[in-house]
């Protein structure tokens, strides 16, 4: 019996590959860059508070991170900051650019069946080069039938897509670890949307579950899609 969903929608970061402990480890670097001038809680929250006001500017990724991570610095050390911090910074930032990329358990052996039945598409949010370099050292990018970087994931953003890459957001589902990102307003634009925890939520992407949606679903693991699949049908 035909599916009746005929497209599927990945998240990369901390979907397919791990992505945030790269940040929580610069993030920490970074504290103790600066242990002489601020606390470690009160530098994590004046980073948090920059990137909030840089993403309209820098947008997702590393690049933003790292100019949000400057920022700070010059802010809590009142323009004193010295050039040798300024250099381990840049040196961070560079080397998360650089960092192997590592799928997460199932992702491969998932991707491997369902893409005989369904339309895959890759959606993420970040900076170009990088998420491009992710995807092609991934060893997953034949899975996929299109890869669409995005500025910001909204309800417009997957309606355009799912329309573009399959028959509507109706006959599709957007796979991923953001409740923010990656599910609501893929449930808003009409898509099945199932949530994949990770171990760590960037602070900028938590949101609260759908009170209730018959297209909302959890999974454990990515190993477990195979089986939703069937069930929906």
């Amino acid at each position: 019996m035909p599916h009746s969903i005929k497209t599927l929608g990945f998240d990369a970061d901390d979907t397919l590959w791990h992505n945030e402990r790269f940040f929580q480890l610069t993030e920490t670097r970074f504290t103790e860059l600066l242990s002489d001038h601020a606390e470690g809680d009160h530098l994590r929250q004046r980073l948090l508070a920059a990137e909030r006001r840089n993403v309209g500017h820098y947008g997702y990724g590393i690049r933003g991170f790292t100019l949000s991570m400057i920022e700070t610095a010059i802010e809590v050390t009142g323009g004193n900051v010295p050039g040798h911090v300024i250099g381990e910074i840049l040196e961070a930032g560079r080397a998360m650019l650089s960092h192997p990329v590592e799928p997460l358990p199932h992702v491969e052996a998932t991707l491997k069946v369902v893409s005989t039945e369904f339309q895959l598409v890759l959606i993420t949010k970040g900076d170009l080069f990088d998420q491009e370099r992710k995807v092609a050292e991934s060893g997953l990018a034949n899975y996929f039938k299109a890869v669409e970087v995005v500025s910001e994931k909204d309800d417009a953003t997957y309606a355009r897509i799912f329309s573009r890459h399959g028959a509507g957001a109706d006959k599709a589902m957007m796979i991923g670890n953001s409740m923010k990102s990656d599910i609501l307003p893929a449930l808003s634009a009409g898509a099945h949307g199932v949530h994949v925890p990770y171990e760590i939520t960037w602070a900028m992407e938590k949101a609260d579950a759908p009170s209730s949606t018959e297209r909302f679903h959890r999974l454990a693991h990515l190993g477990e899609l195979t089986d939703l699949l069937a069930q929906i049908g």
